[in-house]
Protein backbone atom coordinates (compact mmCIF):
# COMPACT_ATOMS: atom_id res chain seq x y z
CA UNK A 1 0.00 0.00 0.00
CA UNK A 2 1.40 3.37 -1.07
CA UNK A 3 0.87 6.21 1.40
CA UNK A 4 1.77 9.87 0.87
CA UNK A 5 2.69 11.65 4.11
CA UNK A 6 2.47 15.43 4.36
CA UNK A 7 1.76 18.12 6.97
CA UNK A 8 1.82 21.85 7.63
CA UNK A 9 4.47 21.89 10.39
CA UNK A 10 7.35 21.26 7.99
CA UNK A 11 9.10 18.19 6.62
CA UNK A 12 11.30 17.70 9.70
CA UNK A 13 8.49 18.20 12.23
CA UNK A 14 8.38 15.75 15.09
CA UNK A 15 4.82 14.62 14.35
CA UNK A 16 5.56 13.70 10.75
CA UNK A 17 8.71 11.83 11.75
CA UNK A 18 6.79 9.89 14.43
CA UNK A 19 4.20 8.90 11.83
CA UNK A 20 6.90 7.83 9.37
CA UNK A 21 8.76 5.75 11.95
CA UNK A 22 5.56 3.97 13.00
CA UNK A 23 4.47 3.07 9.46
CA UNK A 24 7.71 2.58 7.52
CA UNK A 25 7.98 -1.16 8.09
CA UNK A 26 4.58 -2.05 6.65
CA UNK A 27 3.78 0.52 3.96
CA UNK A 28 5.43 2.08 0.94
CA UNK A 29 5.83 5.64 2.24
CA UNK A 30 6.46 8.86 0.33
CA UNK A 31 7.05 12.14 2.14
CA UNK A 32 6.25 15.42 0.37
CA UNK A 33 5.81 18.28 2.82
CA UNK A 34 6.52 22.01 3.19
CA UNK A 35 10.20 22.69 3.79
CA UNK A 36 9.23 25.21 6.50
CA UNK A 37 6.23 25.61 8.80
CA UNK A 38 3.02 26.50 6.98
CA UNK A 39 0.49 26.43 9.80
CA UNK A 40 -2.86 28.21 9.34
CA UNK A 41 -2.39 28.86 5.63
CA UNK A 42 -5.71 27.15 4.88
CA UNK A 43 -6.14 25.87 1.34
CA UNK A 44 -3.84 28.43 -0.23
CA UNK A 45 -1.82 27.51 -3.31
CA UNK A 46 1.24 29.25 -4.72
CA UNK A 47 0.71 31.34 -7.85
CA UNK A 48 3.22 34.20 -7.86
CA UNK A 49 6.40 32.22 -7.17
CA UNK A 50 7.85 28.99 -8.53
CA UNK A 51 7.56 25.87 -6.42
CA UNK A 52 11.00 24.64 -5.52
CA UNK A 53 11.39 20.99 -4.58
CA UNK A 54 14.48 19.60 -2.92
CA UNK A 55 15.48 16.27 -1.43
CA UNK A 56 15.77 16.09 2.36
CA UNK A 57 17.93 13.62 4.24
CA UNK A 58 17.47 12.37 7.77
CA UNK A 59 20.15 10.43 9.62
CA UNK A 60 22.19 10.43 6.44
CA UNK A 61 19.49 8.76 4.30
CA UNK A 62 16.89 10.14 1.90
CA UNK A 63 13.70 11.01 3.77
CA UNK A 64 11.46 12.93 1.40
CA UNK A 65 10.88 16.00 -0.71
CA UNK A 66 10.57 19.46 0.81
CA UNK A 67 8.46 21.97 -1.12
CA UNK A 68 8.66 25.77 -0.93
CA UNK A 69 4.90 25.99 -0.81
CA UNK A 70 1.74 25.20 1.11
CA UNK A 71 0.32 21.82 2.16
CA UNK A 72 -2.13 21.93 -0.75
CA UNK A 73 0.81 22.66 -3.08
CA UNK A 74 2.59 19.61 -1.69
CA UNK A 75 -0.29 17.27 -2.48
CA UNK A 76 -0.75 18.71 -5.97
CA UNK A 77 2.92 18.57 -6.96
CA UNK A 78 3.38 15.13 -5.38
CA UNK A 79 0.55 13.61 -7.41
CA UNK A 80 1.32 15.37 -10.67
CA UNK A 81 5.13 15.47 -10.76
CA UNK A 82 7.01 13.74 -7.95
CA UNK A 83 5.40 10.34 -7.47
CA UNK A 84 5.50 7.82 -10.30
CA UNK A 85 2.22 6.24 -9.15
CA UNK A 86 -0.77 7.71 -7.37
CA UNK A 87 -0.82 6.86 -3.66
CA UNK A 88 -3.54 4.65 -2.26
CA UNK A 89 -3.96 7.01 0.69
CA UNK A 90 -2.81 10.40 1.98
CA UNK A 91 -2.16 11.15 5.64
CA UNK A 92 -1.57 14.72 6.78
CA UNK A 93 0.01 15.20 10.20
CA UNK A 94 0.55 14.44 12.94
CA UNK A 95 -0.24 18.08 13.64
CA UNK A 96 0.85 19.74 16.86
CA UNK A 97 -2.41 21.24 18.13
CA UNK A 98 -6.04 20.33 17.53
CA UNK A 99 -7.96 21.13 14.35
CA UNK A 100 -11.60 21.37 15.36
CA UNK A 101 -14.51 23.73 14.89
CA UNK A 102 -14.05 26.81 12.74
CA UNK A 103 -10.29 26.24 12.67
CA UNK A 104 -10.80 23.66 9.93
CA UNK A 105 -11.09 26.62 7.55
CA UNK A 106 -7.60 27.84 8.48
CA UNK A 107 -5.78 24.54 8.93
CA UNK A 108 -3.08 23.59 6.46
CA UNK A 109 -3.14 20.06 7.87
CA UNK A 110 -6.83 19.65 7.05
CA UNK A 111 -6.47 21.36 3.68
CA UNK A 112 -3.87 18.82 2.56
CA UNK A 113 -6.40 16.07 3.29
CA UNK A 114 -9.26 17.85 1.53
CA UNK A 115 -7.00 18.42 -1.49
CA UNK A 116 -6.37 14.68 -1.55
CA UNK A 117 -10.09 14.00 -1.35
CA UNK A 118 -10.67 16.44 -4.21
CA UNK A 119 -8.19 14.42 -6.29
CA UNK A 120 -10.10 11.22 -5.50
CA UNK A 121 -7.66 9.74 -2.98
CA UNK A 122 -8.79 8.57 0.51
CA UNK A 123 -7.24 11.13 2.84
CA UNK A 124 -6.90 11.60 6.59
CA UNK A 125 -5.78 14.56 8.70
CA UNK A 126 -4.48 13.64 12.16
CA UNK A 127 -3.89 16.14 14.97
CA UNK A 128 -2.80 15.92 18.60
CA UNK A 129 -4.59 18.39 20.88
CA UNK A 130 -1.60 20.12 22.45
CA UNK A 131 1.17 22.53 21.57
CA UNK A 132 3.19 21.89 24.75
CA UNK A 133 5.58 18.93 25.04
CA UNK A 134 3.62 16.73 22.62
CA UNK A 135 3.95 12.95 22.84
CA UNK A 136 3.19 11.59 19.37
CA UNK A 137 3.66 7.93 20.24
CA UNK A 138 -0.02 7.06 20.72
CA UNK A 139 -1.30 9.15 17.76
CA UNK A 140 1.28 7.44 15.54
CA UNK A 141 0.16 4.04 16.81
CA UNK A 142 -3.50 4.98 16.35
CA UNK A 143 -2.81 5.89 12.72
CA UNK A 144 -2.60 2.16 12.02
CA UNK A 145 -6.17 1.70 13.25
CA UNK A 146 -7.57 4.51 11.13
CA UNK A 147 -5.69 3.27 8.05
CA UNK A 148 -7.13 -0.23 8.59
CA UNK A 149 -10.61 1.21 9.14
CA UNK A 150 -10.53 3.20 5.89
CA UNK A 151 -9.11 0.27 3.92
CA UNK A 152 -11.88 -2.02 5.11
CA UNK A 153 -14.77 0.42 4.87
CA UNK A 154 -13.61 2.96 2.24
CA UNK A 155 -14.79 6.57 2.11
CA UNK A 156 -17.39 8.29 -0.01
CA UNK A 157 -15.83 9.95 -3.05
CA UNK A 158 -14.68 13.45 -2.13
CA UNK A 159 -14.71 12.85 1.63
CA UNK A 160 -11.71 13.10 3.95
CA UNK A 161 -11.48 12.26 7.66
CA UNK A 162 -10.39 14.84 10.22
CA UNK A 163 -9.05 13.02 13.28
CA UNK A 164 -8.22 14.70 16.60
CA UNK A 165 -6.60 12.88 19.51
CA UNK A 166 -6.69 14.10 23.13
CA UNK A 167 -3.31 14.87 24.67
CA UNK A 168 -3.81 12.57 27.65
CA UNK A 169 -2.34 9.17 28.59
CA UNK A 170 -3.79 6.34 26.51
CA UNK A 171 -5.66 4.86 29.50
CA UNK A 172 -7.53 8.16 29.95
CA UNK A 173 -8.97 8.25 26.43
CA UNK A 174 -12.72 7.63 26.72
CA UNK A 175 -13.25 6.13 23.26
CA UNK A 176 -13.90 7.20 19.67
CA UNK A 177 -16.68 9.48 18.44
CA UNK A 178 -17.81 10.18 14.90
CA UNK A 179 -18.64 13.86 15.13
CA UNK A 180 -19.83 16.91 13.26
CA UNK A 181 -17.80 20.10 13.03
CA UNK A 182 -18.45 22.48 15.91
CA UNK A 183 -19.61 25.90 14.68
CA UNK A 184 -19.29 28.00 17.83
CA UNK A 185 -18.00 31.50 17.23
CA UNK A 186 -14.80 32.60 18.87
CA UNK A 187 -13.24 35.87 19.90
CA UNK A 188 -9.76 36.60 18.59
CA UNK A 189 -7.58 38.56 20.98
CA UNK A 190 -4.73 40.57 19.51
CA UNK A 191 -1.98 42.05 21.65
CA UNK A 192 -0.61 45.42 20.60
CA UNK A 193 3.16 45.71 20.87
CA UNK A 194 5.88 48.08 19.74
CA UNK A 195 9.08 47.22 17.90
CA UNK A 196 12.45 48.80 18.86
CA UNK A 197 11.75 51.68 16.45
CA UNK A 198 8.43 52.50 18.09
CA UNK A 199 6.23 51.09 15.35
CA UNK A 200 3.09 49.23 16.42
CA UNK A 201 2.41 45.61 15.51
CA UNK A 202 -0.22 43.11 16.57
CA UNK A 203 0.12 39.48 17.64
CA UNK A 204 -2.77 37.02 17.71
CA UNK A 205 -2.54 35.93 21.34
CA UNK A 206 -5.61 33.75 21.92
CA UNK A 207 -8.87 32.47 20.50
CA UNK A 208 -11.72 32.15 22.99
CA UNK A 209 -15.11 30.51 22.23
CA UNK A 210 -18.01 32.86 22.92
CA UNK A 211 -20.69 30.13 22.83
CA UNK A 212 -21.15 26.75 24.45
CA UNK A 213 -20.29 23.72 22.35
CA UNK A 214 -23.13 21.34 21.57
CA UNK A 215 -22.97 17.55 22.07
CA UNK A 216 -21.48 15.26 19.42
CA UNK A 217 -19.32 17.95 17.86
CA UNK A 218 -15.58 17.62 17.44
CA UNK A 219 -14.75 20.30 20.01
CA UNK A 220 -17.09 18.92 22.67
CA UNK A 221 -16.02 15.30 22.24
CA UNK A 222 -12.34 16.27 22.33
CA UNK A 223 -12.95 18.14 25.58
CA UNK A 224 -14.38 14.89 26.94
CA UNK A 225 -11.11 13.09 26.08
CA UNK A 226 -12.58 11.23 23.14
CA UNK A 227 -10.86 10.70 19.80
CA UNK A 228 -12.90 12.56 17.21
CA UNK A 229 -13.36 11.47 13.61
CA UNK A 230 -15.18 14.02 11.46
CA UNK A 231 -15.98 13.29 7.79
CA UNK A 232 -15.41 16.51 5.83
CA UNK A 233 -15.74 17.57 2.21
CA UNK A 234 -14.70 20.48 0.02
CA UNK A 235 -18.31 21.29 -1.04
CA UNK A 236 -19.11 24.59 0.72
CA UNK A 237 -22.61 24.95 -0.72
CA UNK A 238 -25.39 25.75 1.75
CA UNK A 239 -28.06 23.52 0.22
CA UNK A 240 -30.86 24.73 2.51
CA UNK A 241 -30.16 28.35 1.61
CA UNK A 242 -30.00 27.53 -2.09
CA UNK A 243 -33.49 26.07 -1.84
CA UNK A 244 -34.81 29.06 0.14
CA UNK A 245 -33.31 31.68 -2.18
CA UNK A 246 -34.49 29.84 -5.27
CA UNK A 247 -38.06 30.11 -3.97
CA UNK A 248 -37.83 33.92 -3.93
CA UNK A 249 -38.51 36.28 -6.83
CA UNK A 250 -35.30 37.79 -8.17
CA UNK A 251 -35.24 38.96 -11.80
CA UNK A 252 -32.56 40.77 -13.70
CA UNK A 253 -33.52 44.43 -14.00
CA UNK A 254 -32.75 46.29 -17.22
CA UNK A 255 -32.74 49.77 -15.63
CA UNK A 256 -30.11 49.21 -12.93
Amino acid sequence: MRILLTNDDGILAEGLIALYEELKGDFDLFVVAPETEMSAVGHAITLSNPLRVRRFKRNGAFFGHGVSGTPADCVKIAIQKILQQRPDMIISGINMGSNVGINLLYSGTVSAATEGAFLGIPSIAISLATKNDPDFSFPAKFSRQIIKFVRENSLREGTALNVNIPAVPENQIKGISFTTQDLVRQRDIYEKRNDPRGNSYYWLASETPVEESIPNTDLKALQENRITITPITFDLTDLKEVKRLASLTFHLQEDI
